[in-house]
């Protein structure tokens, strides 16, 4: 199952929010495999569909498809605001593998 973090959810929160979204949930999917691994993207959601998986938050749900679900197992979404990286949100996976072809070091 995929852990959240607080600050990940505040930040979440706050996108909704901002965005008029409050009420909706937080859609999760496999937009692709890089070296690295698996690429996430993330969209507005109204609410569960046919399919999804839930995982209910403080004030909002993520939805995930069941293929997604697979390679999320154990992923941890993270808030990070950071000068090099950015201000958002980043998804680590225990169970990848490093690589040496990327540039830069991967998780």
């Amino acid at each position: 199952m995929v852990e959240v973090t607080p600050e990940a959810q505040n930040f979440l929160k706050k996108m909704l929010e901002e965005n008029d979204k409050v009420g909706q949930g937080v859609k999760i999917y496999l937009a692709g495999m890089a070296c690295s691994g698996p690429q996430f993207g993330m969209k507005f959601q109204p609410e569960k569909e046919d399919g999804d998986n839930e995982v209910a938050l403080d004030g909002f749900s993520f939805y995930y498809d069941n293929e997604t679900a697979e390679v999320l197992d154990e992923c941890v979404i993270k808030f990070i605001d950071d000068p090099q990286m950015g201000t958002g949100l980043t998804i680590e996976n225990p169970k990848a593998s490093g690589c040496g072809s990327c540039g830069s070091g991967c998780n």
